[in-house]
């Protein structure tokens, strides 16, 4: 009867979730704190199982702070990106802010140790939220994409990896030739994308994303499903601020299983690290208070 038992969990166990893509990524908006707090970021990162970090980068920051945090984070297996963007940047007129921008990155590695690089970049540019977007949507695209097409280039003249952060609906939305959707053409144009599926349930993070996998699957691309942690007044559903923890943790794991039925999974993209912390940091703290 023991014998049953114990063959019984094991063979629970093996097909329990196999092979579960568990990395992650998440964006550092906040750059600054990088200048005090790189080890107790980087320990952060690396006990959540995150590979890739999106880093701002911003002026009033050192290159320096950025060589030792990009160096500490590479020290434990996690890739660095830098992170920049505006939503105008989709118009003509802003196509060299962009391009300036890129150039920035790839001479930063220039001058940097192979371990002191930024590994790509990541645009997070977001026309819609502008007004001219309700009028001019096909127009907007257009320029959107021609910026792209000149970005991509500069980039992959300095050898870095090209993601976007993107909403989940530009599968709904024709591509600038017309020979397909968005989603699929910013999938062929960038490395990767990371998705903001923001729900507060795994089984629909991956819904809002599951085109866009099978895109990348066919184009042989990286997809990370996006996770809101924040605040955000556009519904409670749509983020997992007010949820707790292990409910949080629970979501994720059910949209990662998902996810990883696909080749192009990357995995998940927490929004962002700020909050996150925080509230991995406030878990404890409750947790400690109950046991006392």
């Amino acid at each position: 009867m023991v014998i049953i038992f114990v063959l019984l969990l094991i063979l629970y166990f093996m097909l329990k979730s196999p092979g579960v893509n568990e990395n992650k990524a998440t964006w550092l908006w906040d750059a600054s704190i990088i200048e005090e707090r790189t080890d107790e970021i980087v320990m952060f990162l690396a006990e959540q199982k995150v590979n890739t970090v999106f880093l701002q980068t911003k002026d009033s920051v050192s290159d320096e702070a950025y060589r030792h945090f990009n160096a500490e984070a590479q020290a434990h297996d996690i890739s660095v990106h830098a992170l920049n963007g505006h939503a105008d940047w989709a118009y003509t007129e802003k196509r060299e802010e962009g391009t300036v921008w890129v150039e920035w990155v790839k001479k930063f590695n220039q001058e940097a140790a192979p371990e002191e690089q930024f590994a790509g970049v990541q645009f997070d540019v977001e026309p819609y939220q502008l007004r001219r977007w309700e009028q001019e949507e096909q127009a907007v695209i257009a320029e959107w994409s021609a910026n792209i097409e000149e970005w991509i280039q500069a980039g992959s003249e300095g050898n870095l990896y090209m993601s976007a952060a993107v909403p989940f609906w530009l599968d709904k939305r024709e591509s600038p030739d017309g020979e397909g959707t968005l989603s699929r053409w910013m999938i062929d144009q960038f490395d990767a994308i990371a998705i903001m599926a923001y729900r507060d349930s795994g089984q629909q993070m991956y819904d809002l994303s599951k085109e866009e996998l099978a895109e990348a699957d066919e184009l042989d691309k990286e997809v990370w499903i996006g996770a809101e942690l924040g605040h955000t007044e556009e519904g409670e559903h749509l983020t997992f601020y007010r949820k707790a923890v292990t409910n949080m943790e629970s979501e994720m794991e059910v949209a990662a299983e998902l996810g990883t039925k696909h080749h192009s999974f990357a995995g998940l993209a927490v929004h962002h690290y700020e909050v996150w912390y925080e509230k991995m940091k406030d878990d404890v703290s409750l947790a400690r208070k109950e046991n006392k």
